[in-house]
């Protein structure tokens, strides 16, 4: 059995102020370093055999505390890249509802319509991250893995691994620092558990939505 610890980043001044972020490089704030520590808090505990992160700084700051414990390097993985949300990144939520109204109201209602203008589609960014994903898992059978990308690509990846369409986009919740278990064993991905947030009890969110 394969076991993956996949984890959201962070966060950052842009999801607390509600900025769209995707490849801008965006460091972690000082909330999102302390949930960087509740995270190497907690898998300090568990046998990780690898910590593979998306590229930005974001991702890896986050898996850094834990790799600084267990001794694992980090390794970036392209693939894991934020999506490209093209013109809407910089971009806050309510600039975004202004000037790109009718694209904006189909994200809401239907995202696996939308091609972010100038970025990607849900799809192509699933497919993407998912062929990384089972690469990573089919090299490391019987072991543990810390795997850190972004809001969008967690749940397009719990999308693929439940095998459900990208429409259910807005139906998975990935909190910020949250933690979600995935087993594989006999060619089947099995979902533990999906957006722990109890590891973060007691630092001070001030953020109007954590699922940004």
């Amino acid at each position: 059995m394969t076991k993956i610890y996949l984890v959201r980043h962070g966060q950052t001044d842009w999801n607390k102020e509600l900025v769209f972020r995707g490849r801008k490089d965006i460091p972690l704030n000082e909330v999102g370093n302390m949930e960087a520590q509740s995270i190497a808090h907690v898998l300090k505990k568990e046998k990780i055999d690898a910590i593979y992160t998306s590229p930005l700084k974001r991702a890896i700051q986050t898996a850094r505390p834990t790799s600084q414990i267990l001794g694992i390097k980090i390794e970036p993985i392209a693939e894991f890249i934020d999506i490209n949300y093209g013109k809407w990144e910089g971009l806050t939520f309510s600039e975004v509802q202004n000037r790109y109204k009718k694209q904006y109201t189909l994200w809401e209602k239907s995202p696996e319509k939308v091609r972010f203008p100038g970025g990607e589609t849900l799809e192509e960014a699933r497919d993407r991250s998912f062929i990384a994903f089972k690469n990573i898992i089919k090299n490391s059978p019987n072991k543990s893995l810390l795997i850190i990308p972004h809001r969008v690509i967690n749940k397009l990846l719990l999308c693929a691994i439940l095998d459900i369409e990208n429409s259910n986009f807005w139906r998975i919740r990935q909190d910020t620092a949250c933690i979600n278990v995935i087993e594989f064993s006999h060619e089947m991905f099995i979902l533990e558990k999906i957006n722990d947030t109890c590891h973060l009890a007691g630092i001070d969110y001030e953020t109007v939505q954590k699922d940004f």
